[in-house]
């Protein structure tokens, strides 16, 4: 199927007008009219081949909502007319450990992601949301609870899932001391999240303009991380420190804010590593410092249903595709609150 999409060309050119080919769905598949995408940093940062590993051209987008337009003959859990979504993966190896216990995004064999990923079908490269159509496996699709705006719904399929499981994973509730440090696109969904779980959540910022917005979004807390004393009151208090922040900076300013074994668990991807923090800050305390990407295909979803239960949705802003451009350069800037997403309906314009 012809697919009209936006796609970078090279890692210094804007995205622009760029039409493929979309495979016609099999029997597993399900084919979605895309609705609305969601930008992440992440697109950025492929883009422009800030990772290295860009395979151009490339088209962006893994936060996506749209309604099932065609289902193959084997699909049970879709009907034409349904919303659904697809985040950051497309497919994985099926059989490996991680697979089996519905962690595909820790899949040992072979990750299919939503783009600039093999693709296992075409023997291309996969492309993405910034696009009029995806076709993907039953397996890979979610369901969209009717209560979600779309649109608001699209980020809660990177941002929100990326937050969801980390706070899933160390069990966090009632009685705990729960840190977000950057009030982004990731971080505003983590105060909100921990928030509906019901810890105590403290958001840090380098901004005082953002206090106002933190508390809104449900933190009882807002730190200013410059503000030495500030941070010092919070010494050996948290159980969990997740940080968004995808820029190199000092990690043993959370590290010591953290209790005997506590967790900073780092969200952001920068380019360049964050300085080395101090071994005796971990040891002394046994603290730990880890990492956590997106979710399996199942938690996915549970996180849905949760946003669903809790009425908790993505602060965005809605532009047409024409000015993923100008978007892309305003989110260097800081300059969305806090998450854009394209109206697909301006591709078909």
């Amino acid at each position: 199927m012809k697919t009209r999409s936006f796609a970078a060309q090279t890692a210094t050119s804007p995205l622009g007008q760029f039409s493929f080919e979309r495979r016609e769905p099999g029997a597993e598949d399900v084919q979605i009219d895309i609705l609305h995408c969601g930008i992440c940093h992440s697109d950025i940062h492929t883009a422009r081949n800030e990772w290295h590993n860009t395979i151009f051209p490339v088209v962006p987008g893994h936060e996506i909502v749209g309604r099932v337009s065609a289902v193959g003959k084997g699909v049970k859990g879709f009907e034409p007319g349904d919303l659904a979504a697809v985040g950051c993966m497309v497919d994985s190896c099926r059989e490996c450990s991680s697979c089996a216990e519905g962690l595909e995004q820790y899949c040992e064999g072979s990750m299919v992601l939503t783009y600039n990923s093999p693709d296992r079908h075409t023997g291309g490269m996969t492309y993405g949301g910034y696009s009029e159509r995806i076709v993907v496996a039953e397996r890979f699709a979610l369901r969209v609870p009717g209560n979600l705006d779309p649109a608001a719904t699209a980020p809660l399929l990177c941002a929100g899932i990326t937050l969801y499981s980390p706070l899933r994973h160390w069990k966090v509730g009632k009685g705990n001391k729960v840190g977000i440090v950057g009030l982004g696109g990731l971080g505003h969904m983590g105060v909100k999240l921990a928030h509906a779980m019901g810890a105590h959540v403290v958001l840090f910022t380098t901004s005082a303009s953002k206090v106002e917005d933190g508390r809104r979004l449900g933190a009882d807390e807002v730190v200013i991380s410059r503000d030495a004393d500030a941070m010092k009151k919070h010494t050996r208090s948290f159980d969990l420190i997740i940080n968004s922040v995808s820029v190199p900076h000092d990690l043993d300013a959370y590290v010591t804010l953290l209790r005997r074994d506590g967790t900073l668990c780092l969200l952001g991807a920068p380019s360049e590593p964050h300085p080395s923090p101090a071994i005796f800050n971990l040891i002394l305390a046994r603290r730990r410092i880890a990492g956590s990407v997106i979710g399996g295909i199942r938690e996915t979803q549970e996180m849905l249903d949760f946003c669903s239960a809790h009425e908790i949705e993505s602060d965005i802003e809605r532009i047409p595709i024409q000015k993923v451009n100008e978007a892309y350069e305003r989110m260097l800037r800081s300059d969305v609150k806090y998450r854009f997403v394209i109206d697909m309906a301006s591709l078909r314009a």
